[in-house]
């Protein structure tokens, strides 16, 4: 039975290929690529020539049966996305679950990440950060994950688009309020930039290359503590304390990330 390489790819620079992938897409019997033709400028600069087999994330399911075939046959196959690893906010991740499960041999090749590289040269130094990635299209997607992390003390790392970005941070800034803000750049390529501003008073209309967003986490007086008990507890013990339920509700919402209106369903019945 074959094996089947996860391949880290350079995020920018091609010179920060790893010998260990070099030699791996070298020796392969073919490889999958998230855009065969984006792939190829990486593989001719090293005069690599070996079959490619598209895997995106429009085919993603439907390549499983393929490559599952190819390595009961003995064929070692190498996986790469555009730039980076496959998997992180690239396509792979559904791939890699599905051969496991079926018992294939799978390898990771390490390469470039661009959010630990974001994370070295902006020189932050929290020491806790959460990967989000690239946030989702709707609107009402977005605010229900940012949400989760609205009173968490870490960091957020996001990934973001020139087309997006001015975008996302003006949504980041309605949803979090105020906060440091480090846009890094163009990792690994001629015009790579690190910045601190803040959500307030970022600035990126006229963007241009890909981003990275490190968030700093809310100021310690921000961070609400969040209470034991279930939400009925919780709105009963305010109002055990002579707060009106209205206020209550209100309260408890805000402090559980919630609606007024789903803890109104859930103490409905209180008096």
């Amino acid at each position: 039975m074959g094996t089947f390489y996860i391949v880290g790819t350079p995020i920018g620079n091609l010179g920060d290929i790893t010998l260990r992938a070099l030699e791996t897409l070298k020796n392969v019997d073919c490889i999958a690529c998230e855009d065969t033709r984006h792939s190829m400028g990486l593989l001719n600069y090293y005069d690599i020539k070996k079959p490619l087999i598209a895997c995106h994330k429009f085919n993603e399911k439907q390549s499983v049966e393929k490559l599952s075939h190819l390595l009961n046959e003995d064929k070692n196959i190498a996986l790469i996305s555009d730039a980076g690893m496959p998997g992180i906010s690239d396509p792979g991740a559904i791939v890699v679950d599905a051969l496991r499960r079926l018992g294939h041999k799978i390898e990771v090749v390490p390469g470039p990440s661009a959010v630990v590289s974001a994370i070295a040269l902006s020189g932050i130094v929290h020491p806790i950060f959460t990967f989000i990635g690239f946030l989702p299209s709707k609107n009402k997607d977005r605010k229900s994950l940012i949400e989760q992390f609205k009173n968490i003390n870490t960091s957020l790392v996001i990934y973001s688009s020139p087309y997006d970005v001015d975008k996302d941070c003006k949504f980041l800034y309605t949803v979090l309020g105020d906060r440091g803000l480090y846009v890094v750049k163009e990792l690994t390529k001629i015009h790579e930039n690190s910045t601190y501003t803040s959500l307030e008073k970022v600035n990126l209309e006229d963007a241009k290359g890909e981003y990275v967003l490190i968030v700093e986490p809310p100021k310690q007086e921000e961070l609400i503590a969040k209470p034991e008990g279930s939400i009925e507890d919780q709105v009963k013990q305010l109002m055990n304390e002579g707060i009106n339920k209205k206020e209550a509700i209100k309260q408890v919402a805000k402090v559980n990330g919630l609606s007024k209106n789903d803890v109104y369903q859930q103490v409905m019945d209180l008096d």
